[in-house]
């Protein structure tokens, strides 16, 4: 096997693939309840808690961080040597490694979703995003019907598995829209996840009631002085709160749980090691759920048209590989996403080398598959809605991010085929759970 580490665009070789039981249930993202899961000078300040008073669990990860990443356990140990700096010949072999173990405990398998983003108010400043409350970007709220019509077109794509995603806004995504949106869809799509601002375990759970199924919640940094810095305004400045999230929404019954952080924002190994940490944490106390795990990388955004990556912090494509293959390693039976923020030859490579899930066709803005909402498209200052005085019919609500693999959702899956996989559009119908 040859993998061009210089340009990551050359294909690897596949291996069989083996398919259990265990790997399928994996796939589909759902463990029956009886299956069981199973002191560095770089974190320094990272996990002080005394600036934090969030009134967290004493038995939960933000209350163990700091002395899980001090005093790490032989799996995390076995981690941090894989992402020492190591030569081509080594990287070689975890991929080769990563590879086999993928096959094994997925097959040739490639799970695809599509975000539908309903949203894009917010009440958080954050330097990084561009929803940024304070951020001069036309906003929208879709209403349900236009939810509807988003995932219609998804569906019509060929997408039965969607990720609904809106800015932390309660004036604008209110008490019962979720639930509203999850009542519209669950007829039509089958596996529906969020990504929104962190809720209550009984707020989880009702969503969970409504159809939801999986979660989504990034720590975005693990380095509280970053994040610090970074969440000026706004309900996500609690570090600690947002860090619990996914215990809170297994409390709630989500049975797909799945974290990451944003690459780019603090030093990448050590943001990869306490997500490491904190996937290890999560899988043996929450083992009743399946876990996913991201590792996406900044992109431009409204407000920040400019930005140049920091290349002490950046994440290169060289230790992308290397951080895809180590998780693989360690944790063999999650899944690891990919989105279209990357771009199409560097997503080609890597499909093969531990991928499971990944995004396709992806809009980042609400009403970006159907222009759905942009008759509604306004200004939003201190929390209140400012008419735009002049608007043009190529006007549209603003997206979150810029992405770079625009590619045809079937332009993908037919990519993926050549490549030898099975794209999986659909793996789960409520019936399964109907008749058992």
């Amino acid at each position: 096997m040859i993998i061009s580490f210089e340009n990551l665009i050359d294909p690897v070789i596949s291996i069989p693939c083996v398919r259990t039981f265990v790997a399928l249930a994996i796939i589909c993202g759902r463990i029956p309840a009886d299956i069981g899961g199973g002191g560095n000078a770089i974190f320094g300040k990272a996990f002080d808690k005394s600036r934090d008073t969030d009134d967290h669990s004493l038995v939960s990860f933000a209350s163990q961080l700091e002395t899980l990443m001090k005093e790490p356990s032989p799996l995390m140990r076995r981690f941090r040597k894989l992402l020492e700096p190591c030569p081509d010949a080594q990287l070689e072999s975890m991929a080769r490694q990563s590879q086999a173990l993928t096959r094994r405990h997925f097959g040739k398998t490639m799970r695809l979703f599509a975000p539908l983003y309903l949203s894009n108010e917010c009440v958080n400043n954050c330097q990084y995003c561009g929803f940024s409350r304070d951020n001069p970007i036309f906003r929208t709220t879709l209403t349900i019907p236009q939810v509807v019509a988003e995932a219609q077109h998804l569906y019509n794509l060929g997408f039965r598995n969607i990720l609904l995603v809106a800015g932390e806004h309660p004036k604008f995504v209110s008490e019962g829209y979720l639930q509203a949106c999850l009542d519209a869809l669950k007829a039509l799509i089958p596996t529906i996840g969020i990504e929104v601002g962190p809720m209550e375990d009984d707020q989880y759970g009702e969503l969970v009631d409504h159809g939801a199924e999986g979660l989504i919640v990034y720590q975005e940094t693990y380095h509280l002085e970053t994040y610090e810095k970074l969440h000026t305004t706004g309900p996500k400045k609690k570090f600690h709160w947002r860090l619990d999230c996914p215990e809170r929404a297994y409390g709630g019954g989500f049975r797909r749980i799945g974290i990451g952080a944003l690459f780019g924002l603090a030093e990448w190994r050590h943001e990869a090691i306490a997500l490491a940490t904190h996937l290890d944490y999560l899988m043996r106390h929450c083992w009743k759920a399946s876990f996913s795990v991201a590792f996406p990388r900044m992109r431009p955004h409204a407000g920040n048209y400019q930005y140049t990556p920091d290349p002490s912090l950046s994440l290169d494509n060289r230790s992308l590989v290397q951080l895809i293959t180590a998780f693989r390693m360690c944790f063999p039976q999650v899944s690891i996403v990919l989105s279209t923020r990357e771009p199409a030859n560097l997503r080609d490579s890597l499909f093969p080398l531990g991928v499971t899930h990944i995004s396709a066709e992806s809009q980042t803005a609400p009403g970006g598959y159907t222009g759905a909402g942009n008759e509604d498209l306004h200004l939003t200052v201190k929390g209140r809605r400012v008419e735009i005085e002049k608007t043009s019919s190529s006007d549209s609500a603003t997206g979150q991010f810029e992405i770079d693999d625009k590619r045809s959702a079937a332009e993908i899956a037919h990519l993926l085929q050549t490549q030898g996989f099975d794209p999986v559009w659909k793996d789960w119908d409520p019936a399964i759970l109907a008749h058992s």
